[in-house]
């Protein structure tokens, strides 16, 4: 992707000058939000900035499709480690998480 609206920084694709991942805007673009329901989610976008992120995408929608595919990949290798990093510590956590039950005296 090489338009103006789009930045490639940290190895990600975000809206020029901005924080908002490319992603994020596709991502709900894909799932039917309209470009002005999209700008509402993400208030520091002006709507300028969200079409021109969708019209990137559109332009180069193959190169963000994998892009996107590859995200998901090392999203879904992120949770099979963290799920696995320690079992023990997994388990004391999840118990952690469970409300107490006192016994009143």
């Amino acid at each position: 992707m090489t338009r103006e609206d789009v930045e490639r920084r940290s190895g990600g694709y975000y809206v020029a000058g901005s924080r908002v991942s490319v992603a994020s805007v596709v991502s709900q673009f894909r799932n039917g939000a309209s470009p002005e329901t999209i700008r509402t989610n993400f208030p520091i976008l002006s709507l300028e900035q969200v079409y021109g992120s969708i019209a990137s995408y559109l332009g180069h929608q193959h190169d963000v499709e994998q892009y996107l595919r590859a995200l998901d990949k090392q999203w879904e290798e992120l949770e099979r480690d963290a799920k696995t990093a320690d079992p023990g510590l997994r388990r004391r956590v999840e118990q952690a998480r469970r409300p107490a039950h006192f016994l009143s005296g």
